[in-house]
């Protein structure tokens, strides 16, 4: 009797070998999943030097290489053919007598000209007669020439006039920018760039907009600028004169701030210095006598010598004398008598 669990045993099987088949097949299929690519090397050619068309991440089992020119496979288009087991190569309609193919695939191009600039299409061709379609670009700019700068007016009158500049160039496929005194020129309303950035409008200038202009032109080889062209903005008498700027009223409050905070600090440096001067000068009226009643008679020659006086208070009790000798009145009885000791 055949155990129950036999059919779904030999059930599992298949399933088994379906999954190894199908690991197996995702093994053997990673090499092919990168793609076929060109690359051009240097990306941006300049016109006079050599470029090439470098094939990546080749197929195995490859029979040959075709190029041709364009984006489609045209034998009237074909510029050479390679073939791999015999190392045949086989020029086209499309063969300049400038191109060399290499077998790894890729095509060297010597001293590309403008007319070279376009679209490339390699086809590799398998032993299994099955072929791969890939198509590359080919860049080639000519280095540009100096450009001129025109002004509708270089001399204009700030808050009324408008000028009009443009860059004049002969070259074809660049990019144009603008200069103020050497520096990247800042947008601004007033400013209006139009076709393709080659004319520069200000539209009122302004005092700020005096100095040099310069347009440049580039593409991706090469740049050049034109020479500077002196803006001049002058001054309107008639017209009221433009308000300050928010920085320069900001600066001047500031500085008024900073003034009164000054000047509130010295007076109140100034009152404080003066009430202590009078309290001292208070206490010194207080506690010392005055020197008006003592400094009579008294004298020294030496004006380099310092004196040291003390003065003492005495009182007496003097009493009226039968017999006066003097016209000169004495001293009443409660008459303060200073007498006076010198200190040498």
């Amino acid at each position: 009797m055949e155990s129950p669990s036999a059919p779904v045993h030999r059930g599992c099987v298949p399933w088994q070998r379906l999954l190894l088949a199908a690991s197996l097949l995702t093994f053997w299929s990673l090499p092919t999943t990168a793609q076929l690519t060109i690359e051009s090397v240097p990306p941006n050619a300049a016109e006079g030097k050599d470029v090439l068309l470098r094939v990546h991440n080749l197929p195995g089992d490859l029979g040959g290489f075709i190029w041709y020119k364009g984006e489609i496979v045209d034998s009237d288009l074909q510029i050479v053919s390679y073939v791999i087991d015999t190392q045949t190569i086989t020029l086209g309609p499309a063969y300049s007598h400038r191109e060399t193919i290499y077998p790894n695939g890729s095509l060297l191009f010597q001293k590309v000209t403008l007319q070279d600039t376009g679209y490339y299409t390699l086809l590799a061709m398998k032993k299994i007669y099955t072929s791969i379609q890939v198509t590359g670009q080919l860049r080639v700019y000519q280095p540009v020439g100096k450009p001129a700068l025109r002004a509708s007016n270089a001399t204009v009158t700030e808050h009324k006039d408008t000028v009009v500049l443009t860059c004049l160039t002969n070259d074809k496929g660049i990019s144009f920018r603008w200069l103020f005194k050497n520096q990247i020129l800042p947008h601004k309303d007033r400013m209006k760039l139009s076709q393709g950035n080659s004319i520069l409008t200000i539209d009122p200038v302004r005092r700020e907009d005096a100095g040099g202009y310069q347009c440049e032109i580039f593409n991706p080889i090469s740049s050049s600028k034109s020479d500077p062209l002196e803006l001049d903005v002058q001054y309107d008498p008639t017209l009221p004169s433009p308000g300050l700027s928010d920085g320069a009223i900001a600066g001047i409050v500031v500085g008024v701030l900073a003034g009164v905070a000054l000047i509130a600090a010295l007076m109140y440096f100034l009152c404080i210095r003066k009430t202590g001067g009078a309290s001292d000068q208070r206490d010194l009226t207080e506690h010392k006598p005055s020197a008006s009643n003592h400094s009579q008679g008294h004298s020294d020659s030496s004006p380099n010598k310092i004196h040291e006086v003390t003065y003492s208070l005495l009182n007496f009790s003097g009493q009226e004398s039968k017999k006066p000798t003097s016209a000169s009145p004495s001293p009443t009885a409660t008459e303060p008598v200073y007498a006076e000791i010198k200190k040498k």
